[in-house]
């Protein structure tokens, strides 16, 4: 089938095509390193728009892998991933061997356990081959592998005319060499190495002939290594890189909050949540810093991380500190219009990789999203408020000022108050704020609108940015600073609700165009504004049941766009689907204004979805048909799972559920009318930390109300409950 022509602003949008090794596959992360393979843990050859593989620094370093005995796929018992994705592990048996005659070795003959898990820059693979015959048996047992080094952009679907060149594999007793010079100079191997040595070897597979007796069980482990330039990962044992990859999953977490409750779905939804935001966690020089998605985003986005930091604050302040510290470093110092850069912007995406070097994709280091600068300004406050750590604020307040000079210099395209983008380079992303398709923004007869662009929730995230950024300024002790910023976030408040506020609507407009007229559809964006705080209180209800009427509430969560609107399709990135992280904001922006009922609306709706998750992991989306009894919602194709947005989902729905806030500058929990689905009849938070204190809390639901219970205390930590 030919593929249709190529939309110059969807150059960069992912082909659905790419969906075809996605359904069940299973995904593994570990730094700069990720892996897709199916159910079978094989990596199978679709050519180089098949999204499964073995990932490195933005190239695919294996795409194929398969496992034979005797020529012959395996049945399959089970395969998952472990509780905190360490390890991913398929059970399987024989076929009948040889198939279509009389059989010398009968199906279910032996077992063979597979197991796999990534360290530095490596997949560790085990196999373990048990006879559970009576009689002694000889199999062959063959694995096949290629590697086309391509590009993660290639494989999304972006089209390259040339690319480097590959070499002839090198072969020893107990290794495979895989190497490619591409187009940037840098030469990329993947090294293969088998224990014990393979009786045959050879470019594209090695074979080994096995003796099992009964009741016998034989070992055969593979590391894949990923090599750039000089580098070279450490030939570790399997059992040594195991302990090491586990010993760092537990120094991430030893200090976090841990979550249980009366609902074992609900544990489980938790559990998996936060093992996925551990796992798309990645050190840096500056700190801990998550990785956006698995497979098409596991890089630095600067949004992405701000907000799952905001999400994890109350289980994990370490991560905000790790990402206030990567974005100050990595902040804009000059103008780069290739770049869509200014001084003090925050980074939008940072890309390694072939064609990132070579300039084929823009986003080597892009600046071009017009809320990560006001959320980065929002995150270090809520990283204050939290903790109470003001020499951290103190160390990045530069950082902080130059954002929000950028907010006031550069934000403002036109001087009319509002803060617009409008790309500098034709190379970068039309639109820039979280929903960033290119048909994500337009009017209500559907025509596109045309920029410079001020979208609504980004004004909010500016009023919140200068609201923090104004507390920030008072405990470094510039109080003119403050004045300046709170009297700024008052006039855009006032001049916000007087200039975005519809009727029509019930709500607010998604964006103003370039010629100042309102985008009036109705949009999840809008709720947002409650998540910022610029929402005048008088509005809050109505614009809440407009976001829970069912044009806009499919059942399973509230949608990006209103079934109503010209541009409505269930089945689109940003026009009709549902984020799960898109929802737990507006929750706590709906917590925020004491809308309760609204809230518990949503936890549910998506609580429910989790039931029908593998692995009860919710994805970064799904497709926003109406709810329907006994099924699940509609999978959007090329959607990341795991995702670090859709990870902290469950974390943003209990906070708001709870109406908890943290005043680690007071030593002070508060709960604010706080309230529980009927699934969760209790929830267990221990080792909340509070400032230098933390608390371990129960918390029961009544028919009317929440009752807290302190279980443990160490250090000045004070609860406060408003009913």
């Amino acid at each position: 089938m030919t593929r249709p022509a190529e939309d110059e602003e969807d150059r960069f949008q992912i082909l659905a095509t790419a969906s075809l090794t996605l359904s069940g596959a299973r995904v593994l992360k570990q730094g700069d390193t990720f892996a897709v393979f199916d159910r079978f843990g094989d990596i199978r050859p679709w050519g180089v728009l098949g999204a499964q593989g073995l990932y490195h620094d933005g190239a695919r370093f294996l795409s194929a892998l398969r496992l034979r005995l005797e020529g012959q796929p395996l049945p399959l018992l089970s395969s998952t991933v472990s509780r905190d994705n360490t390890v991913f592990v398929v059970d399987m048996m024989n076929p009948d061997l040889p198939p279509g005659g009389e059989p010398v070795i009968h199906h279910g003959t032996l077992h063979v356990a597979r197991e796999k898990f990534l360290w530095q820059a490596a997949c560790h693979e085990r196999l373990r081959l048990t006879n559970y015959g009576p009689d002694p048996v000889d199999v062959d047992l063959e694995i096949a592998f290629a590697a086309d080094f391509a590009d993660v952009f290639e494989v999304r679907g972006t089209r390259r005319e040339r690319r480097g060149a590959l070499h002839s594999p090198e072969l020893s007793d107990s290794s495979v060499v895989l190497a490619y010079t591409g187009l940037d100079g840098v030469e990329r191997r993947t090294r293969l190495r088998f224990d014990p040595a393979p009786e045959v070897r050879a470019p594209d597979r090695v074979l080994y002939r096995l003796h099992l007796a009964s009741r016998v069980t034989r070992e055969v482990s593979l590391a894949v290594a990923c090599e750039v330039g000089d580098e070279r990962p450490a030939d570790l044992p399997y059992g040594v890189a195991l302990t090491q990859a586990i010993e760092l999953l537990h120094e991430f977490s030893a200090q976090d909050c841990s979550v249980d409750s009366s609902s074992e779905q609900f544990d489980d939804w938790i559990c998996r949540s936060l093992a996925d935001l551990r796992m798309m966690i990645t050190r840096t020089p500056a700190g801990l810093y998550p990785y956006a998605g698995v497979p098409w985003f596991s890089t630095p986005f600067g949004r992405d991380a701000i907000i799952a930091a905001l999400a994890a604050m109350w289980v994990s302040p370490d991560l905000a500190r790790g990402v206030l510290r990567f974005l100050a470093a990595s902040q804009a110092d000059r103008m780069d219009p290739a770049a869509d850069a200014e001084p003090g912007k925050i980074v939008h995406e940072i890309r390694g990789g072939e064609m990132a070097a070579l300039g084929e994709i823009p986003f080597k280091r892009y600046y071009g999203s017009v809320d990560a600068t006001p959320l980065f300004v929002v995150l270090a406050a809520a990283y204050h408020e939290h903790t109470g750590d003001g020499a951290t604020i103190a160390e990045l307040w530069p950082q902080i000022e130059r954002a929000l000079m950028w907010i006031e210099r550069y934000g403002d395209l036109d001087g009319d108050g509002f803060v617009e983008y409008g790309r500098r380079s034709e190379a970068g992303l039309l639109h820039q704020g979280w929903k960033d398709s290119h048909d994500a923004v337009f009017h209500a007869d559907g025509s596109p609108a045309e920029g410079p662009i001020a979208l609504c929730e980004v004004q909010g995230y500016v009023y919140a940015a200068c609201q923090g950024g104004a507390r920030l300024a008072e405990l470094l002790g510039d109080e003119g600073r403050a004045r300046i910023l709170r009297a700024r976030a008052e006039r855009l408040r006032a001049r916000f609700d007087e200039v975005f506020w519809c009727d029509e609507l019930d709500g607010y407009a998604l964006a103003l165009d370039g010629g100042k007229r309102p985008c009036c559809v109705r949009t999840s964006n809008a709720g947002q504004c409650l998540f910022s705080g610029i929402a005048l209180p008088e509005r809050a209800r109505r614009l809440a049941d407009r976001l829970l009427a069912d044009d806009m509430f499919s059942g399973w969560g509230i949608r990006t766009v209103s079934t109503r609107e010209r541009r409505y399709n269930p089945m689109s990135y940003h026009n009709g689907s549902i984020w799960p992280h898109d929802n737990a904001l507006i929750a706590l922006g709906l917590s925020r204004y004491n809308l309760k009922d609204h809230v518990l609306r949503i936890m549910e709706a998506l609580f429910d979805a989790t039931r029908f998750a593998e692995l009860s992991r919710l994805p970064e989306l799904f497709c926003g048909f109406p709810r329907r009894d006994g099924a699940g919602p509609t999978n959007y194709p090329v959607a990341c799972s795991p995702q670090a947005w859709a990870a902290t989902t469950p974390l943003l729905l209990l906070q708001a559920a709870l109406g908890m806030s943290v005043d680690g500058t007071e030593g002070r929990v508060r709960f604010v009318r706080s309230a529980l689905p009927p699934a969760l009849e209790r929830v267990s938070i221990r080792n909340l930390r509070v400032g230098t204190g933390n608390i371990d809390l129960a918390l029961h639901r009544h028919p009317e109300d929440v009752g807290i219970h302190i279980l443990g205390r160490r250090g000045p930590v004070e609860i406060v409950a408003i009913k």
